[in-house]
Formats: structure tokens, C-alpha cells, sequence
């Protein structure tokens, strides 16, 4: 498959030729989507980074763990400084 990043400090998409292996892959998931960063490696060893766009498939298998945190409660909005959707945390008591 063939990689869809957003490298650090650009605007646009950066699209990678050929197979790659996930090495690392972070971030959050909200009710209102995910944010996610990767570094992946190629072939020959060549690791890249950065955010993950939509569009991505994975060729084989993708393990990932995913945990919820009960007394959390995630959301996105928009920072007055930088005008970019932050990730917010706020406290929740549990029903």
C-alpha cells in the first residue's frame, strides 16, 4: 500500500511508494474523530512520520490497543489563540 502523511511543518499530503510497516501509531479517538501520528518504515529500513491522513489501507494485519478512561471525557475545540481544533479533557463522574 502507499502511505497518505501530512509531514511535520507542511500543508500538504505526502504520498509513499511502495509497502511499509507501521511502527509506532498515537493519538487520540473522540466522538468527534481521530487524530493520529505514525512513523512508519520502509523496505529498506527509511522511517518517515507524521500525521495521519484519511485514504490509508493496511495490507495485511494492524494491532492496535485502544483504551477508554471512565472518569475522562474527550472532545475537540477550537483554541482562541491558535484557531486549531485542541483536544480537551474534562473530568466525568461515572452513572
Amino acid at each position: 500500500m502507499h502511505p497518505l502523511l501530512r509531514l511535520a511543518g507542511q500543508d500538504d499530503e505526502t504520498r509513499f511508494e511502495g509497502p511499509f510497516e507501521i511502527l509506532t501509531l498515537a493519538g487520540s479517538v473522540t466522538p468527534d474523530g481521530a487524530h493520529l501520528h505514525a512513523s512508519i518504515s520502509s523496505a529498506q529500513g527509511g522511517v518517515s512520520g507524521g500525521h495521519v491522513l484519511y485514504g490509508n489501507h493496511v495490507r495485511t494485519t494492524a494491532e492496535l490497543l485502544i483504551v477508554g478512561v471512565e472518569s475522562l471525557r474527550l472532545s475537540r475545540e477550537v483554541d482562541a489563540t491558535t484557531g486549531f481544533l485542541e483536544l480537551v479533557a474534562r473530568r466525568h463522574e461515572a452513572p
